[in-house]
């Protein structure tokens, strides 16, 4: 009832290559591919770089996390000499 048959897709393909013409839809169709390659190829470098950067990252981190675990220490020492 509501869908559309393969017959009405068939006029309307057919409509659009009497507008278009062959030469023009096949430009527009390369042109469409190039974009989708190099979508995909941004996507795949974008992913590299975040797995290159990642174990930067937790370096980071964990260089951070001990600095902050010597700071507390440093911290504390310095309460129990202020008590003493």
């Amino acid at each position: 009832m509501g869908g559309i048959s393969i017959w009405q897709l068939l006029i309307v393909f057919a409509i659009i290559i009497l507008l278009f013409g062959t030469k023009k839809l096949r430009n527009i169709g390369g042109d469409l591919g190039s974009a989708v390659k190099g979508f995909k190829k941004a996507v795949s470098e974008d992913k590299d770089s975040k797995e290159e950067a990642e174990p930067e990252a937790k370096a980071e981190k964990l260089t951070q996390d001990k600095a902050d675990s010597t700071f507390d220490e440093v911290k504390e020492k310095s309460k129990d000499k202020d008590q003493a």
